[in-house]
C-alpha cells in the first residue's frame, strides 16, 4: 500500500489504558499509520498542526482542555475527520446523535471501533481537500452558543501552544491578519479578526474602543476627554489609548 493512500490517525486521551486500545486496534488495519499519540488538549492542537492526519480519534472529557475546545481551536483549513470517544456523558451522547457525528462510546468493542473507523475512511474519501465536515460545524456553534464567551485563549507560536486566560488581558489591538494580546507580562500574536475577536470575549468584561482596540474594562485607569465625543483611554499600565466618537458610546455608558 503507497504512503499516499494510508489514513495518518492522531489519538488524543488522557487515560493510558485508553490510547493503548486504539492503538491495539488499529495495528489489524494496515491502511492506517499511526502519526500521533496525545494525552492533552494543548499537545493534540500541536501534534495535529504539525502531522496534518486526516483522522483524529478525540477523548471529550479531559482536563485542562476538553475535546470540543481542541477541535474549536484548529485550522478549518486542516480539519481532520473526526472520531470522538466518550465515557457515557448524556449532553455529549445527544449532541452527537443531534448532528450526526460518530462517536465510540466507553468501554467499546472491535466491531464497534471497525465500525467508526469504515465511517471515517468513507468520510475522508469523500473529501475534496481540506474541509470542515458541516455537521461538526453545526455541533461547534450550538456548543459556542451554549459558552457563549471564551475563559482561555490557545496562542501557537514557534511550535510551542499558550493558554491565556482572558481575564489577564488587559487589552487587544489589531494588527494585520492578526490580533496582539496584551497581558500584564507579555504579548501574544494570534490570527483572528477583530470583529471575531471582540464575539469571543465578554462584553461585560471588554469594550471595543476604536476599530483596532478592545480594552478590559477593569484595566482602565483614567478616561481623559477629548475632542469631538473622543476619549483618551489610560491603562494602568501607562498605555494610552483613542476610543473613537463611534464607538465612545460604550464608554460613556460606563461613566454614565
Amino acid at each position: 500500500m503507497s504512503e499516499s493512500t494510508k489514513i495518518r490517525a492522531v489519538i488524543v486521551d488522557d487515560e493510558e489504558l485508553a490510547r493503548d486500545r486504539i492503538q491495539s486496534l488499529l495495528a489489524t488495519h494496515p491502511d492506517v499509520e499511526i502519526a500521533g499519540v496525545c494525552a492533552d488538549g494543548p499537545s493534540a492542537i500541536e501534534t495535529i498542526e504539525r502531522a496534518r492526519p486526516n483522522l483524529v480519534f478525540l477523548d471529550v472529557q479531559m482536563p485542562g482542555m476538553d475535546g470540543f475546545e481542541v477541535v474549536s481551536n484548529l485550522d478549518v483549513q486542516q480539519m481532520p475527520a473526526v472520531v470522538f470517544v466518550t465515557a457515557h456523558d448524556g449532553h455529549a451522547l445527544r449532541a452527537f446523535d443531534i448532528h450526526a457525528l460518530d462517536f465510540l462510546l466507553k468501554p467499546f468493542d472491535e466491531t464497534r471501533f471497525n465500525k467508526a473507523l469504515e465511517h471515517a475512511r468513507a468520510q475522508i474519501g469523500r473529501q475534496q481537500g481540506p474541509t470542515l465536515d458541516p455537521r461538526l460545524v453545526s455541533l461547534l456553534e450550538e456548543l459556542r452558543g451554549e459558552r457563549k464567551y471564551s475563559e482561555r485563549l490557545i496562542v501557537k507560536s514557534g511550535g510551542r501552544v499558550f493558554f491565556v486566560r482572558t481575564e489577564e488581558i488587559d487589552w487587544v489591538e489589531a494588527a494585520g491578519n492578526y490580533v496582539k494580546i496584551h497581558t500584564k507580562s507579555e504579548s501574544h500574536l494570534l490570527r483572528e479578526s477583530m470583529k471575531n475577536m471582540e464575539g469571543k470575549l465578554d462584553p461585560k468584561i471588554f469594550v471595543r474602543i476604536h476599530r483596532s482596540a478592545i480594552v478590559n474594562i477593569d484595566r482602565i485607569k483614567e478616561l481623559e476627554p477629548w475632542f469631538h465625543g473622543e476619549y483618551i483611554v489610560i491603562m494602568r499600565d501607562g498605555t494610552r489609548l483613542t476610543a473613537s466618537r463611534v464607538f465612545s458610546d460604550r464608554l460613556s455608558a460606563l461613566i454614565s
